[in-house]
C-alpha cells in the first residue's frame, strides 16, 4: 500500500553535518551549532539531523546522540535525529540501546537516522572495507529493528558482530518506536532498506544531477520493497535534503555566499572526494554553476520556493524538506537566512497565510460597506450626545 502526499512538503528542518573550516576554534564552531539549534527551534522548524564524522577536519560532531542529548536540553519543541549514525561502525546493541536512552531523555524528540558512512577514510581507519559498506549496513538495520520491536530475544551472527539471545532492558519512549529513516543518495541501497523495514527516506543528493534524476525510482523501490514485505509506503514520512543559502536580493545573496563557498567547495574536491565544480571557479561562475544546476539555491525566499516545487514535482511529492547545514556566509547572515525562509517560505506550503490573505480580501472588497456603517454609528453616537445635554460637533 503506498499513501500519496499533499501538494509541497509540510514539514522543515535542518541536515547539519556539520561543516565548519579547517583553523577556527572547534570548540566554538560547536557551540554556535548547538545555537542554531536554538534559533531554528525558536523560528519554528521541525527537525535538526546531527551526521557522524570522524575524519577530514571539518566535520566535527563524532557522536550526534551526545550532541542531540545537550541540544535537546536547550530547545522546546525541535525533533533531532541522527543524521546518520554509520551503522557498520556499530554494534547493532550499542546503536539501539543508545537511541532508546535519548528517546526517553529527549520525551520522543528522538529519530534515528542510518547510513553505511560517507567517508573512505572513517571506514579505513576502522578496517572497515568500503565496498561492504551498504551490505554491513543493511545487516545492522535489520538487527535494530528486530531489537527495537522487542517481541522477542535477537539471534545473530555475521562476520561483524554477533547477537546471543540479545533483547533491549529498556523499551522505547515512543509507541512503537522512533522514526527510523534510511539516507539514500545514487545506489539503491537505501530505498531497499527503507522499504524492506518500514522505514522512512532521506534523500541527501536529491539535488546533484544524479540524485535529482532517480527520485522517481528510489521511491519506485521503497514502494515496491514496503509492499513485499507488508508495509505501508507513505510519501508523507520522505525527507529530501538541499543547500540553500537566502537573503534579501540574490545580489546580497551573491555577496553573502563569498564567505566561505569556495572553502567549502575545496573541502569536497580536496578532502570528501566529492567534486561538484571547480574550486578554481571565480566565485561569479561558482554560484552560477550551483545554481543553474539546481545543485543550490544561493537567492531569494522565491528562489527557495522554485526550487521546492521543483523537487514536489519531479519527486512526486515528500513531506519534509530539509536545508543543509554549511557555513557559506557569515554567522548574522546565516541566522538571517534561515529567518527568511520561516517568514516566507514555510508558510507558502503549509498555508498559514491563506486565511490571512482571504480575510484581508474580504474587508478590502466590503470597505464601503463598513466604512457607511462606521459613520453612521458615530453620528449616531454624536446626535445621542447632545440630545442629553452635551455639546459635540464637528466645528
Amino acid at each position: 500500500m503506498e499513501i500519496t502526499s499533499s501538494a509541497g512538503p509540510q514539514r522543515f528542518g535542518v541536515f547539519l553535518a556539520p561543516f565548519h573550516k579547517y583553523g577556527q576554534n572547534p570548540t566554538l564552531a560547536l557551540e554556535r551549532d548547538l545555537d542554531l539549534m536554538v534559533h531554528l527551534d525558536r523560528l519554528g522548524f521541525d527537525e535538526a539531523w546531527i551526521g557522524e564524522h570522524h575524519s577530514g577536519g571539518w566535520e566535527l560532531v563524532g557522536a550526534p546522540d551526545l550532541f542531540i542529548a545537550t541540544a535537546a536540553e536547550r530547545t522546546r519543541r525541535l525533533r533531532f535525529g541522527t543524521g546518520v549514525t554509520s551503522l557498520p561502525y556499530h554494534h547493532p546493541l550499542l546503536t539501539a540501546d543508545r537511541m532508546v536512552l535519548l528517546d526517553h531523555l529527549t520525551r520522543g524528540r528522538t529519530m534515528l537516522g542510518v547510513g553505511p558512512g560517507a567517508l573512505a577514510s572513517d571506514a579505513f581507519m576502522m578496517g572497515v572495507e568500503v565496498a561492504r559498506q551498504r551490505e554491513m549496513m543493511a545487516e545492522g538495520l535489520e538487527a535494530v529493528v528486530a531489537l527495537l520491536r522487542g517481541d522477542g530475544p535477537v539471534n545473530r551472527t555475521t562476520d561483524w558482530f554477533e547477537l546471543r539471545d540479545a533483547r533491549l532492558q529498556l523499551s522505547p519512549y515512543t509507541k512503537p518506536r522512533f522514526d527510523i529513516a534510511v539516507a539514500g543518495s545514487f545506489s539503491p541501497a537505501g530505498p531497499l532498506a527503507a522499504g524492506r523495514h518500514g522505514c522512512s527516506l532521506m534523500s541527501i543528493a536529491a539535488t546533484s544531477a544524479a540524485g535529482f534524476n532517480v527520485l522517481g525510482q528510489h521511491w519506485d523501490v521503497v514502494a515496491e520493497q514496503a509492499a513485499a514485505h507488508g508495509h505501508t509506503a507513505d510519501r508523507d514520512s520522505w525527507r529530501i535534503a538541499g543547500p540553500m543559502h537566502l537573503a534579501e536580493t540574490r545580489e546580497q545573496a551573491i555577496a553573502d555566499v563569498a564567505f566561505g563557498l569556495a572553502d567549502w567547495v575545496e573541502y569536497f574536491s580536496k578532502v570528501a572526494t566529492l567534486p561538484l565544480s571547480p574550486a578554481s571557479a571565480s566565485h561569479d561562475d561558482l554560484v552560477e554553476a550551483m545554481n543553474t544546476s539546481g545543485f543550490a539555491v544561493i537567492g531569494t525566499p522565491d528562489d527557495a520556493i522554485a526550487q521546492i516545487e521543483r523537487l514536489d514535482k519531479q519527486s512526486g511529492g515528500f513531506g519534509t524538506y530539509l536545508l543543509m547545514g554549511n557555513d557559506w556566509a557569515d554567522r548574522e547572515r546565516t541566522l538571517r537566512s534561515y529567518e527568511l525562509f520561516a517568514k516566507y517560505v514555510t508558510p507558502h506550503f503549509q498555508g498559514s497565510l491563506d486565511s490571512l490573505r482571504d480575510s484581508r480580501d474580504w474587508v478590502s472588497e466590503n470597505r464601503p460597506t463598513f466604512l457607511g456603517a462606521s459613520s453612521a454609528a458615530i453620528e449616531s453616537a454624536i446626535r445621542r450626545h447632545n440630545a442629553a445635554g452635551g455639546s459635540f460637533g464637528h466645528g
